[in-house]
């Protein structure tokens, strides 16, 4: 994970502004949704497209290899 990544999560609930702890951060990180406890708004961020397709040419060129 890098610094990058750590920018794009929130450090607050976007519906009431609560914090979210450092736990449910590493969370949303990894599920990329997570429900706020305060107000029980979920929160999902969208996948990085960049690095989905970037994902998906490194997996077709494996393949295109054997």
């Amino acid at each position: 994970m890098t610094m990058e990544d750590l920018s794009k999560i929130p450090d607050t609930c976007p519906h009431c502004g609560h914090k979210l702890s450092p736990w449910q951060q590493v969370l949303l990180n990894v599920d990329r949704t997570i429900t706020c406890k305060n107000c029980w708004y979920r929160i999902i961020l969208e996948p990085d497209l960049k690095k989905e397709n970037q994902k998906d040419q490194d997996k077709s060129s494996k393949f295109e290899e054997d």
